[in-house]
């Protein structure tokens, strides 16, 4: 066991997203986004309830407090509080806000918000194809800002996009309000580069504008590991790295986008809607704090990889398993020296602190009603990371702020999967029956609040 004390300033707590967890999608003025109007299929649910913590905040923050959590992360539904997203604000939707900060504070838990989780406005999505429209851009800064002035008072640590690197990867494709296209290259850098100009004129904003309000990039961490020790097995996974984890830091810090990307996007000529105003832009651009999600490892070949094929595709293509490494019922590795690893190296090469602000283990968890959910994969995955995160701390001379847990009170998964649980707190629901929502802490609760109460200094 490390011997060193965790910072009396760490912060250990839980992360969500407003749609995984409010519900109330038609309640107090709320207008459509893209996910309230997808519906139930076979495996998953829709996006009308999730766990109702709209109602019953309370509750969940009683919980998280029981567990000695000092952070809680949430987002703030832009069709929540700007129905269209580019018209009038709701002050009904700013208010449920207000109301939900302020109970965080009241138990000692400080909020981080992170202001857009993949949930554009309905109507920006139909008019105006979501992020690939520099309208949307426009709308989405003046919504931040709005936001930024109104809560930072109380709120001092921001995100704005949720796992940046995801618009960098086809996955943008669902995640940005894109409804026509034929998802081209072209368009994926276009909206890459629109979600980034965004999140560093709020940056901007916000250093301009406030000195004791922080603000990160943050990124779903690519800890790729080559197949082999061949030359193009390294090459291949290095290149991952630089396209979906440095060049995103990168642009949050002021360096602007990785030589190699810009290499590549001209000798491709891919149009990608870069101004002269917005270089100027990023050469102001500075992050408080680098914040990633990190749940897994991945293993890449070269030779699965097609020889045309752009860096940012390679994993569509050249994942392969990782024998070395236990899964867990989606084929996702266990793998906390990864962790230390991303921590190690994303601190070594910026010097500037990282923060950890989702990490967790998808299971397959059902209540009988009565007896206690025995989580113990859960509690191993945790513990195991947490130690990791110490080496890299204390070992390795890292920088850390905190450690979040993802959906530590069980929500629908981001595809809206209510049966693959994150949660120390089990929510009484399945994908296509409310039940009651009862809460039902399982054991790995009981292992926070102790691990928690010191600190984490016992592991």
């Amino acid at each position: 066991m490390n011997k060193q004390k965790t910072p009396e300033d760490f912060f250990w707590g839980n992360s969500v997203s407003s749609m995984q967890t409010e519900g109330a999608w038609n309640e107090d003025g709320k207008g459509l986004s893209v996910y309230d109007v997808r519906p139930a299929t076979e495996n998953t649910t829709d996006w009308h309830t999730a766990i109702d913590e709209y109602h019953r905040y309370d509750e969940d923050l009683d919980l998280m407090k029981e567990m000695n959590m000092n952070m809680y992360r949430i987002q703030i539904s832009w069709s929540r509080v700007c129905p269209e997203g580019d018209g009038e604000f709701n002050p009904k939707g700013i208010d449920f806000y207000d109301r939900l900060i302020n109970a965080m504070l009241k138990r000692g838990i400080e909020p981080m918000i992170c202001l857009y989780h993949f949930d554009m406005p309905l109507h920006l999505a139909q008019n105006y194809n979501g992020f690939m429209s520099r309208h949307v851009v426009d709308a989405f800064v003046r919504f931040g800002k709005k936001m930024i002035d109104h809560f930072s008072d109380r709120v001092k640590y921001w995100i704005v996009f949720n796992e940046h690197n995801l618009y960098f990867q086809d996955e943008v494709f669902n995640i940005s309000g894109y409804e026509k296209g034929d998802k081209t290259l072209d368009d994926m850098y276009t909206i890459f580069h629109h979600t980034m100009i965004s999140h560093i004129r709020l940056a901007n904003y916000i250093h301009e504008k406030y000195d004791d309000v922080k603000i990160g990039g943050m990124l779903a961490y690519q800890q790729i590991y080559p197949e082999t020790s061949k030359a193009t097995d390294v090459w291949a996974a290095k290149q991952v790295q630089e396209f979906l984890n440095f060049n995103i830091y990168d642009a949050d810090t002021g360096r602007g986008y990785s030589p190699e990307v810009m290499q590549y996007a001209k000798d491709h000529h891919i149009n990608w809607d870069i101004t002269e105003e917005d270089k100027e832009e990023m050469k102001k651009a500075k992050a408080d704090f680098l914040a990633f999600s990190y749940y897994s490892s991945w293993t890449l070949s070269a030779d699965k990889i097609p020889k045309d094929a752009a860096p940012n595709r390679y994993m569509n293509y050249g994942g392969v398993e990782n024998k070395y490494l236990k899964t867990n019922d989606w084929g996702w590795t266990i793998d906390p020296l990864g962790f230390r690893n991303a921590i190690t190296t994303m601190y070594n090469h910026y010097k500037i602190p990282v923060f950890p602000i989702e990490n967790g283990i998808g299971l397959k968890e059902t209540w009988d009603g009565e007896h206690m959910i025995e989580d113990d994969e859960r509690i191993a995955y945790h513990e195991e990371h947490i130690k990791a995160m110490k080496d890299a701390m204390f070992l390795d001379g890292a920088k850390v702020l905190g450690y979040l847990g993802w959906g530590l009170i069980d929500i629908p998964s981001s595809h809206a999967d209510m049966e693959k649980r994150y949660g120390a707190v089990y929510v009484n629901r399945s994908n296509h029956d409310l039940k009651d929502l009862k809460r039902v802490p399982k054991k790995s609760f009981y292992w926070f609040q102790k691990v928690l109460k010191d600190n984490g200094d016992e592991i």
